[in-house]
C-alpha cells in the first residue's frame, strides 16, 4: 500500500518551501520526475529514469534534501548533504584558508564539520609572530559567525559540527563553551572519546592533557594526533583526574545538551576504508564519520509505505520489496557522485575515489506501532534489526552488481578492504562477491535523523527514533528566514483514527520521553551491526531523571557498541523544537497502563 500524496498541510508546506523548484514543479510528482530525469542523465539505459521514479513514488524512497532540492533544477549547488572539512593548519592562514573553504560549502548547501583538535591550546606561544594563542574554542566563534551571516535568511539552516579530541588541554573549556546562552550556536559539539580514556574512567585514573610538542621540553607522549598519519610526539601540559573529565563533560550534557560523544578509536576500527583514513570528525548530526574532505550521500527506505494490513493480527512488513527498492536507492545515490556539483575540488577527488552512500531508515516507530510492538521490548528490536539487515545486504549485494556492470570504487585494495571488521561479518556470499567482482561503493548504510523529508513524508516518525509525541507543534523555518509553528499529527494516530476512529489507543502508543533511555541505547545497538557508517539518535532524557543514572548511559553506549552517543533533556539554553500541542487528547504513553 502506497502512501497518498500529502494527506497533511504540513507536508505540502514543507515541500513548497524546502524542495519544491519554483516555476517547474507543479506538483510533487513533477519534482519526482525532475530527480528521476536528472540522475538517469549518468547512466546509458533510458528506462532507469522510470525506476528511480517509482522508487520515489508515494515517498518510498526518500534521497537526502540536497537532492530533492537540486536535482535537475541547473543551479550551482551540491547535492551532498554535509562534508567534514580538511584539517586546519595551526596557523593564521590555514585558520583563515578553513573558514574560506567552509564559507564556500556551506553558501552551495552543504553542512560542514570540523576537527580543532589541531589548535594549539589557549596559553601557549605563537613563535611565528611571539604572540599567546586564544586557542580553539576562540578561533570556533568566526566559523559560527560566518555560518550565522551567511545563512540568515533562507529555508535552509546552517548546520556545523565541531569535534575535540579527549586529551586536548582545551577540552574542559570546549566541554563548556555552550553554557552561555547565544555561544556557538550554528555548532553541534563532540568529543572525540578513545578507548584510554573509558579505560582510565573506568580505573579511576589520572588523564595526560598533551599537545604535539611545540619544542618547549618537558615531557612527552607518543600521540596518533589528528591530521598525523604516525604517532607524534605530545608535550604533557597536565594531568587531571579521568573521572573529573567525565563527570563535566556529563554535567555539560546534562544540564545543556552538548556536547555528545564520538568512540572515535570504534569508528576508525570498523571503517571500511581503515587501511588509507583516518577519520576525526563527522558530518553535522553525526551518522557519517567522514576523512578530510568526505561527502555525506543519504537517503533512507520509508519503512512505513511497506507496512501491509496495519492495526491487524495480520500486519506484516514486506521485506521482498525493501530489498527491491534498496536496489534501485543504491544506484540512484551512486549516480549522485557523477551528477553532483561539488564546492571543492577536493571533495570531488575523495567523493569519486570512495563512492560513498549511506542508505537508512526512516518511520521506524510508526511501523512498530501499526504492527502491534512497544518500542522498548526485544520484539521491537528484532524487527528493527531484520529491517536495516535487509536494507544492508540488499545494498551490498547490489553494489557488488555495480561494481560488476561499471567498475569499483577507485580506492578499493580488495584483500585490505576484505580484511575490514565490518566486512569480515558480512554473509559468506558477500564476501565472495566483493572478492571476486570488487564493490561499487566503499561504504553503503547510514541512519540520518531524516527530520524534514520525513515530515514531508506526511509526518512519519523520524530515523529510528521514538515517536516525539503524537500532537504536538513545531517550529519551522519559512523561505524568508522567518520561523511558524504548526500543528502536527503523527503518521501512526492519523492511520488510526482513520480505520478505528475514536477507538481506544493501543498500549503501544509510547513516546520518547517515557521510553526508558537503556531501551534507546538497545535500540541503536541492535542497528548498528548493520551500519558501516554510523547512526543519528537522540537519547530522550526526562527533566527530573537523576545525573548519577544520567552518566551511566554514555558508559552503557560504549559497552553496547555504540560509536557516537547524544541525549537531550529540557533545558533553558536550547528549549525545544518540538512542543506538546495544547489541545492534545490524552494518549496512552507508557506501556504499564491502559488508553484513557
Amino acid at each position: 500500500m502506497a502512501l497518498d500524496t500529502f494527506t497533511t498541510p504540513i507536508s505540502r508546506r514543507v515541500w513548497e518551501t524546502k524542495y519544491r523548484l519554483l516555476g517547474g514543479d507543479r506538483t510533487v510528482e513533477d519534482t519526482w520526475r525532475r530527480i528521476a530525469r536528472a540522475l538517469a542523465v549518468v547512466e546509458r539505459d533510458a528506462a532507469w529514469e522510470r525506476r528511480f521514479y517509482e522508487a520515489l513514488s508515494g515517498f518510498k524512497f526518500l534521497p537526502g534534501g540536497r537532492i530533492q532540492a537540486g536535482a535537475g533544477t541547473a543551479r550551482r549547488v551540491t547535492l551532498f548533504n554535509c562534508f567534514v572539512m580538511g584539517t586546519i593548519d595551526d596557523s593564521i592562514d590555514g585558520i583563515f584558508d578553513a573558514i574560506k573553504e567552509g564559507a564556500v560549502t556551506m553558501q552551495q548547501g552543504g553542512g560542514v564539520g570540523y576537527d580543532f583538535s589541531t589548535l594549539r591550546p589557549r596559553g601557549t606561544t605563537a613563535r611565528s609572530v611571539g604572540g599567546v594563542a586564544s586557542g580553539p574554542v576562540s578561533f570556533m566563534r568566526i566559523w559560527d559567525a560566518t555560518c550565522a551571516t551567511l545563512l540568515s535568511t533562507g529555508a535552509r539552516r546552517g548546520a556545523m559540527m565541531a569535534t575535540l579530541r579527549c586529551d586536548h588541554p582545551d577540552v574542559l573549556t570546549f566541554v563548556e563553551a555552550k553554557q552561555t546562552p547565544g555561544e556557538l550556536r550554528n555548532f553541534n559539539l563532540s568529543v572525540l572519546v578513545t578507548d584510554d580514556l573509558m579505560r582510565a574512567v573506568e580505573s579511576d585514573a589520572e588523564w595526560p592533557l598533551v599537545f604535539p610538542d611545540t619544542g618547549d621540553g618537558g615531557e612527552t607522549l607518543a600521540r596518533r594526533w589528528s591530521g598525523s598519519v604516525e604517532p607524534t610526539p605530545c608535550r604533557v601540559h597536565r594531568r587531571i583526574r579521568a573521572r573529573e573529565l567525565w563527570d563535566r563533560l556529563m554535567r555539560a550534557t546534562y544540564d545543556h545538551a552538548e556536547p555528545g560523544v564520538l568512540f572515535i578509536d570504534r569508528i576508525n576500527r570498523q571503517n571500511n576504508l581503515w587501511y588509507r583514513e583516518q577519520i576525526s570528525a563527522t558530518n553535522p548530526c553525526g551518522e557519517v564519520p567522514l576523512p578530510p574532505y568526505g561527502a555525506c550521500d543519504l537517503g533512507s527506505i520509508n519503512l512505513v509505505a511497506f507496512v501491509r494490513e496495519p492495526f491487524t493480527q495480520r500486519a506484516s512488513l514486506d521485506f521482498e520489496a525493501i530489498a527491491a527498492v534498496t536496489r534501485v536507492a543504491v544506484r540512484l545515490l551512486d549516480d549522485v557522485v557523477d551528477a553532483s556539483h561539488f564546492p571543492l575540488e577536493k571533495q570531488a577527488d575523495i567523493a569519486r575515489g570512495t563512492r560513498r552512500v549511506g542508505l537508512g531508515l526512516t518511520g521506524l516507530a510508526d511501523v512498530l506501532i501499526m504492527l502491534g510492538h512497544d518500542y522498548a521490548d526485544s520484539s521491537a528490536r528484532e524487527l528493527a534489526a531484520r529491517a536495516m539487515e535487509t536494507v544492508c545486504h540488499a545494498a551490498y549485494r547490489y553494489s557488488i552488481e555495480l561494481a560488476r556492470e561499471k567498475g569499483a570504487f577507485p580506492f578499493f585494495e580488495r584483500e585490505r578492504y576484505l580484511a575490514g571488521e565490518f566486512v569480515s561479518g558480512l554473509p559468506a556470499d558477500i564476501r565472495d562477491g566483493i572478492a571476486r567482482h570488487g564493490i561499487r561503493n566503499s561504504h553503503l548504510t547510514a541512519i540520518a535523523p531524516t527530520g524534514t523529508i520525513s515530515l514531508l513524508a506526511n509526518n512519519v516518525s523520524s530515523g529510528i527514533e521514538p515517536v516525539y509525541d503524537f500532537r504536538h507543534r513545531r517550529r519551522f523555518l519559512e523561505l524568508d528566514g522567518t520561523t511558524a509553528e504548526h500543528a502536527l499529527t503523527d503518521y501512526a494516530l492519523d492511520r488510526w483514527r482513520a480505520l478505528r476512529g475514536k477507538e481506544s489507543l493501543p498500549r503501544n502508543f509510547v513516546t520518547a520521553l517515557v521510553v526508558p533511555p537503556a531501551a534507546h541505547v538497545d535500540m541503536q545497538a541492535a542497528l548498528q551491526p548493520h551500519v558501516d557508517n554510523s547512526i543519528s539518535k537522540t537519547i530522550n532524557v526526562p527533566a527530573d531523571f537523576p545525573f548519577d543514572r544520567f552518566k551511566d548511559i554514555y558508559r552503557y553506549a560504549f559497552e553496547r557498541g555504540l560509536k557516537g552517543c547524544t541525549t537531550y533533556r529540557p533545558n533553558p539554553i536550547t528549549g525545544a523544537v518540538l512542543a506538546p500541542s495544547p489541545e492534545d487528547e490524552k494518549l496512552c504513553c507508557t506501556p504499564d497502563r491502559e488508553a484513557d
